[in-house]
């Protein structure tokens, strides 16, 4: 038999060598066996380049290896493969919306999905180790919020 046809959540940020690799190894962390998989990408990313070592360093600190990661520019086919897309910023939402229209109902800010009102996750690129962690702290508890939205619409395998 096949393995099992997994859905993808595709995460968006500017350069894909921050906050959208942390929010992947987290994810792809958490979601493993549930007939999901994350992948990321940037806006404004070139592609090859890796995940800045602040990014490994903060995801390090809680177990999450993302020292493989290669950034790679956001595509019409990553897009069209994704069932959910999570944007960090709603510029990069708007930017994802206007690149490609047909995909605006998959589109969601990464902190739409809790109690609060949805807004950006700041970028931490060139700053402290702190800001690093702070993202990364922000980015667990929306995915977290996510991963709820999933189990509460039934769309989580065991």
């Amino acid at each position: 038999m096949g393995e099992a046809v997994q859905k993808k959540v595709l995460v968006v940020c500017t350069g894909n060598t921050c906050r959208s690799p942390m929010a992947e190894g987290w994810l792809n962390h958490k979601l493993a066996g549930k007939g999901w998989i994350a992948e990321s990408a940037g806006v404004a990313a070139w592609g090859g380049g890796c995940a800045s070592p602040e990014a490994v360093a903060a995801m390090r600190e809680i177990g999450i290896d993302i020292s493989n990661h290669r950034n790679q520019p956001l595509t019409a086919a990553l897009v069209d493969e994704a069932a959910i897309i999570l944007a960090m910023a709603d510029g990069h939402r708007r930017e994802i919306e206007r690149r490609f229209p047909h995909a605006a109902e998959k589109i969601f800010l990464v902190k739409s999905f809790g109690a609060t009102p949805a807004e950006d996750v700041a970028d931490p690129f060139g700053l402290s180790e702190d800001a690093y962690r702070h993202a990364r702290d922000e980015l667990v508890q929306a995915l977290g919020d996510f991963l709820l939205y999933l189990a509460e619409r039934g769309e989580l395998s065991c």
